[in-house]
């Protein structure tokens, strides 16, 4: 399967979008789009080098240009004067230093959504600096409230900030400029930045924090790994399980099946007994192997599941009966999310190399190439 080779489907059927290659959180957010059906076309650096499997690249078409020749830049143009939406996720400055900033292109096609995608945000002192995802999320708030409460926090992957804090709130953005644009019928900028998006993850835990309920220290909360009933344990084949019994109810149902001395486990809501709870689960999940487990316990209201890697999970009976990864080109992948009852996404193919469907898409678009 090449790039786009998929009859597009989805909600987004129709949108032009434009995508300026970049990596991290921009392409991603372009790849929601596509999955939705927007026609995603990305402008790559000549010389660019891509990886060799770059699964947020699929589903769009390439088109290479120099953005320092006029003559490419002529051809940029065209294809902003077409688009519905605008992907950019350069330092703040590169964009209007190339001659391609917001005011002229929103001078040129008033209906434009721009989207720009920085981790520091378009303004503020930090705004011209470096940065990853692990400086984002400690400027916000959330990283230090993860990982066990002795030792440095732990990044959450880049998971938090680059694809929760910024992929996700642009395509968001992107979505409500697009729908007010259908009562308006102007263009805006859409300014989203990582940590601010990593900090609006943090809104549940800073209402906590007012109400006495989160205290901020990692190793006391009861959603941080510290709880011994909401936390992973290793097995007698040493994979590990996930406990999340939480509520009283689901943790008596877990205690239930298990057979363990609810005696010796019962307190589950004193922070200062946690340990010695854990010390008790630990041994028992040791007396049996993921698979043992996951015979007794999956599928009851024990809040349990296996911890899979990510060659496992495609696999799992639940993800399997739900489509919920695909294999394109060879290569398996989480599929489109979320779902739709009547104008399903798809996947419309496998990541472009440089300039793969670049004629078609200008033809498409009505570009004329240089």
């Amino acid at each position: 399967m090449n790039a786009a080779s998929t009859p597009a489907a989805g909600p987004l059927l129709g949108l032009k979008v434009l995508e300026f290659a970049g990596i991290g959180p921009g392409p991603f957010c372009a790849m929601l789009l596509s999955d939705m059906g927007a026609d995603v076309v990305r402008i790559d650096r000549a010389g660019f080098e891509v990886p060799d499997v770059d699964l947020p690249s699929r589903g769009r078409r390439s088109v290479v240009l120099d953005l320092k020749s006029a003559d490419d830049l002529v051809i940029a143009w065209a294809l902003i004067e077409k688009a519905d939406v605008l992907v950019e996720g350069f330092r703040p400055g590169v964009m209007e230093r190339l001659g391609l900033g917001p005011d002229e292109a929103l001078r040129r096609n008033p209906r434009l959504v721009y989207g720009r995608m920085t981790g520091w945000g378009q303004t503020g002192p930090l705004a011209r600096a470096a940065g990853h995802d692990i400086n984002y999320i400690a400027l916000a708030g959330a990283l230090a409230a993860i990982g066990p409460g002795a030792g440095p926090p732990v990044p959450p992957l880049n998971l938090v900030g680059d694809f929760g804090g910024g992929s996700l709130y642009l395509a968001l953005g992107i979505l409500a400029a697009l729908l007010e644009r259908g009562m308006s019928g102007k263009g805006q900028v859409v300014d989203a930045a990582i940590v601010d998006g990593a900090a609006s993850l943090m809104t549940h835990y800073f209402g906590l924090a007012a109400s006495r309920g989160f205290v901020g220290e990692r190793g006391k909360f009861l959603l941080d790994g510290s709880a011994p009933h909401y936390r992973c344990y290793a097995c007698a084949d040493g994979k590990f399980v996930a406990l999340g019994a939480v509520e009283p109810h689901f943790y008596a149902q877990f205690v239930k099946l298990v057979g363990v001395d609810w005696g010796e486990i019962r307190e589950q809501a004193e922070p200062q007994d946690w340990r010695r709870q854990a010390v008790t689960l630990e041994a028992l999940f040791k007396l049996r192997t993921r698979d043992d487990w996951c015979a007794l316990l999956e599928g009851t209201d024990a809040c349990f599941a296996p911890v899979l890697d990510i060659h496992e999970a495609p696999y799992h009976p639940h993800n399997v009966e739900r489509a919920t990864f695909a294999e394109v080109a060879g290569q398996m992948q989480p599929a489109p999310a979320p779902r739709f009852s009547r104008t399903p996404g798809a996947i419309q193919g496998a990541p472009p190399s440089p300039g793969e469907g670049g004629v078609e898409a200008l033809r498409d678009w009505g570009v004329a190439p240089g």
